[in-house]
């Protein structure tokens, strides 16, 4: 069975729900470009800069979440998922249920660029006490 770009975004998600950052990581390019719209700011480019600027300050904030694709759509090198956040703030103890536009570029079997766009007032909501 041959594998797709859209497997390889849906090895990602799979990865990371199962607790597996390190596998998820793998999937990235060495200078993988992360691009968000949320407050967590990844600067530079590679793994270890999108670990320490999102997901290490993601994991403080909040005490659980998820991320569940509901749609994969794949032109050339792109895969746009469509899909839900879910989490739990950890200071405030609300969930946020936000809709997200993930944007990918894949090549070579790995993650070469990533661009975020969320529901920003539902996180917002979420953090406000």
């Amino acid at each position: 069975m041959t594998s797709t770009l859209a497997d390889t975004i849906r090895d990602f998600y799979d990865r990371l729900a199962v607790g597996d950052s390190p596998g998820a990581m793998g999937l990235m390019a060495p200078d993988i470009e992360w691009i968000t719209m949320w407050h967590y700011k990844v600067e530079g480019r590679g793994p270890a800069a999108v670990a320490e600027g999102l997901f290490k300050p993601l994991m403080a904030e909040w005490t659980s979440f998820s991320l569940v694709p509901t749609e994969f759509i794949t032109e050339g090198e792109t895969v746009v998922s469509l899909g839900d956040f879910t989490g739990v703030h950890g200071t405030t103890g609300k969930t946020s249920k936000a809709r997200y536009a993930h944007i990918w570029m894949v090549r070579g079997g790995k993650i070469t660029r990533f661009r975020q766009y969320i529901d920003t007032l539902a996180i917002a909501e979420a953090q406000r006490p």
